[in-house]
């Protein structure tokens, strides 16, 4: 039992890139003794469940079901502006009767920062990615705002701040300039991590159940080397990739495979699959990591965080948004090869795996990593500075 019992209130976005980061956080807090609800559409019901949480449906407009995102990013950015704007009075109506002592909230969840202040309560971001540093705001935030369309996102953004009863009306605050915030990837993936503030920004690392890591997932007894393939949750409908990784690993001597194709692709797309391959359209990622020898990944900062806390070396094949970043990150550690998937050949992929696994710098580096990302903690940092805010 915590020092306290408390209502905590986690308010998110049905994403699952943006769920599954902080669940281990939520299921701790209950496992404290916390009362915990957490506001969110009923899509991902089933993994707030899981958790002990109180699910409190808050029906969202984001396009996650389809992944139907646009390619303009002031367009994405006004997608988010839209869904809290119509968020916000939901969670007012399930929570001006029943105020959380303390509000927790994702990154894309600009609505409960506005229920927050509204209410004069502390609140804290979880981000799932990486933070904004000293001159992100000249050097990434000023490009967008020359971008069509900024000038009209920008004014519905200060015009929506100035009415729905937030204290922080600063469009170039607002959502990038949390008064507190937990970034829960491991240090080592943020950029320019020596000019971030860390007088509001705290790194915990991944959150994840170490001790429950390896269940879910057995390794063959036959498995020399096991090797995982996964473009994560979002941008998986890419049958052609996954046949040049069957011919690059199939039939590889020493290697068994893991092939997670997502819910977008038909296995029979595939063709015939070799012997040593699985097929999943989802797998326990982080079980099977923790067993693995390599990880090709689509780099998105979770695949980034589950591979660099399991010490696995890394073929990054970005897909969208900030992987490319993150994939030109990893190898800058010193952990990972990058290929782009007009490059992803048969021979490229199998190529840049024998490069990986034969470099002993990488898996001294990888293990190295591995050590850095424990120590910042995980799900009980994390849960133990959420408890020293409601004191």
């Amino acid at each position: 039992m915590s020092r306290r019992r408390a209502h905590i209130a986690m308010v998110g976005i049905p994403a699952v890139s943006h769920v599954l980061p902080s669940l281990e956080i939520i299921r701790e807090l209950v496992a404290r003794g916390h009362r915990v609800t957490y506001a969110n559409d009923p899509a991902v019901r089933d993994l707030i469940a899981a958790t002990g949480a109180e699910l409190v449906p808050c029906t969202s407009t984001l396009p996650v079901a389809d992944n139907d995102w646009p390619d303009d990013p002031i367009a994405a950015m006004g997608l988010f502006l839209d869904d809290a704007v119509q968020a916000l009075p939901q969670l007012h109506a399930a929570y001006d009767h029943d105020p959380a002592d303390l509000y927790l909230y994702d990154i894309g969840a600009y609505a409960a920062r506005a229920l927050a202040e509204a209410q004069g309560r502390p609140l804290m971001q979880l981000s799932p990615t990486f933070v904004a540093w000293d001159g992100y705001d000249q050097e990434v935030a000023a490009h967008l705002w020359q971008l069509p369309g900024a000038d009209a996102y920008r004014a519905k953004f200060a015009g929506w701040l100035a009415g729905c009863g937030a204290t922080t009306t600063d469009v170039d605050v607002f959502p990038d300039r949390p008064a507190h915030a937990l970034a829960l990837i491991t240090r080592a993936m943020q950029p320019h991590a020596d000019r971030v503030d860390t007088g509001t920004v705290t790194f915990v690392g991944p959150c994840f159940d170490i001790r429950s890591g390896a269940d879910g997932w057995t390794r063959p007894e036959d498995a020399e080397n096991v090797l995982l393939i996964s473009l994560g949750s979002a941008y998986t409908r890419q049958p052609e990739f996954y046949r040049q990784c069957l011919a690059a690993y199939g039939d590889l001597p020493g290697w068994h495979v893991v092939l997670q194709i997502g819910k977008y692709t038909d296995p029979r797309e595939l063709g015939d699959i070799p012997s040593n391959v699985e097929v999943h359209s989802w797998v326990p990622q982080r079980a099977i990591l923790e067993q693995a020898d390599a990880f090709v990944t689509h780099a998105g900062m979770g695949g980034c965080g589950e591979g660099l806390l399991a010490g696995v070396p890394m073929i990054a094949v970005p897909q969208a948004a900030e992987q490319f970043m993150n994939a030109d990150r990893l190898v800058e550690l010193g952990v990972a090869r990058r290929i782009d998937t007009s490059e992803a050949t048969a021979e490229t992929l199998r190529a840049a795996l024998h490069d990986l696994v034969t470099d002993t710098e990488v898996a001294r580096r990888s293990a190295l990593l591995r050590a850095d990302a424990l120590a910042e903690g995980g799900t009980g940092r994390a849960a133990d500075l959420i408890e020293d805010m409601l004191s």
